[in-house]
């Protein structure tokens, strides 16, 4: 990993201290024990300070899986799903039992994808959230598995965590899990990270969890994502004692990924990071090049579409040699696009407002 200089370590940081909204997501394999009252401790040690917290919680299939009884992780969605079911309101009267006694309220927030994918529900949970903690309230979200399919099926809470941060500009994100960290080729923690994403991803392992879904490489994706939205992000050991206050008090602990240089705005984030792409369009070399320089994209320049989309669905912008530069919302459906390739007369298909530039790697400068 590339050393960074001590006094850049320092800086980033002493800037966690000063984190007023902190966003905490905490994983399935994480919650056992005495872990909810040592977390409902934690979160109302930084209430103390008058930081504002919300909670991004796994643990509902867990719980499910021992109420009903099942002997494993079921891999059918509807036992998955009737396990999330089960396990939702256990999941609830944990967080309640663990922060009630310390005079805060837990207030259940249920989100699915296509509650931040559509702008007016993305618009209406953010105001619900903002009222939650203007009122002192504690938010723990979870993703609504009981009824989404595809959350089960490709989500996981780390990504969930990371749309988050953009919704409620936070500025500290805090992944914690089962490990320190993340660990280089030697098992060393990485202290922290401000550029060479890619040189990150190769210790990024996938999932090796029987409970929970995510992995590093999902925590290294979603704090990429997250640092793009302003947010410094710290991947720590979640049974580590005072780890989140120790985290805030700018404690070497965890790893941490600094902010990016470049802040993504909100509706840009949203664009690039939320919403699903429904299809493609290839660029050649003059197109993706004026892409690279936030330009719009002409129908002179697509040579080519690929999928089924709709004006206004959010597609990728690849060169032809098939690597992605950019993301944006179409201004044609997939038929009119496909109809305009190459044509001069026939203007834009994604307008340069609706478009974002994809870093190669969020740390840069």
């Amino acid at each position: 990993m590339a050393q960074h200089p001590a006094a850049l370590i320092a800086e980033g940081r002493k800037r966690l201290a000063k984190s007023r909204r902190i966003v905490i997501k905490i994983g399935s394999k994480s919650l056992a024990g005495d872990a909810w009252q040592r977390m409902a401790e934690e979160v109302a040690a930084l209430r103390a300070q008058r930081r504002q917290v919300i909670v991004v919680s796994s643990g509902a299939i867990a719980l499910g899986i021992s109420r009903l009884g099942l002997k494993s992780r079921p891999k059918d969605m509807p036992r998955l799903q009737a396990a999330a079911a089960a396990g939702q309101s256990a999941l609830m009267q944990r967080w309640e039992g663990a922060l009630n006694p310390l005079g805060l309220v837990a207030a259940q927030v249920l989100l699915t994808h296509a509650d931040l994918a559509d702008r007016s529900r993305s618009n209406n949970a953010q105001k619900a959230l903002e009222a939650l903690l203007a009122a002192g309230a504690i938010p723990v979200i979870n993703e609504n598995d009981a009824v989404s399919v595809e959350e089960i099926k490709f989500g996981d809470n780390d990504q969930l965590a990371s749309m988050v941060v953009p919704l409620l500009s936070a500025d500290l994100l805090l992944l914690l899990s089962d490990v320190e960290g993340l660990l280089d080729d030697q098992q060393q923690r990485v202290a922290y990270v401000r550029n060479g994403a890619r040189e990150v991803s190769q210790f990024a392992g996938g999932a090796t969890s029987g409970v929970g879904t995510g992995g590093m490489a999902s925590k290294v994706q979603a704090a990429g994502r997250a640092a793009l939205a302003g947010a410094d992000v710290v991947i720590a050991l979640a049974r580590r004692p005072s780890v989140v206050t120790s985290v805030v008090a700018g404690e070497d602990v965890g790893t941490l990924f600094a902010k990016a240089p470049l802040r993504l705005s909100a509706r840009k984030h949203w664009i690039a990071f939320t919403l699903r792409a429904k299809g493609a369009l290839i660029l050649d070399r003059g197109a993706a090049e004026a892409v690279r320089r936030n330009r719009s994209v002409l129908a002179v320049g697509v040579v080519g579409v690929r999928g089924q989309f709709d004006a206004g669905d959010s597609v990728t912008l690849v060169d032809t040699n098939g690597l992605e530069v950019g993301r944006g919302l179409a201004l044609l459906s997939s038929v009119a696009a496909a109809a305009a390739c190459g044509n001069a007369e026939a203007g834009e298909i994604v307008n340069r407002s609706d478009l974002v530039v994809l870093p190669d790697d969020p740390w840069s400068e």
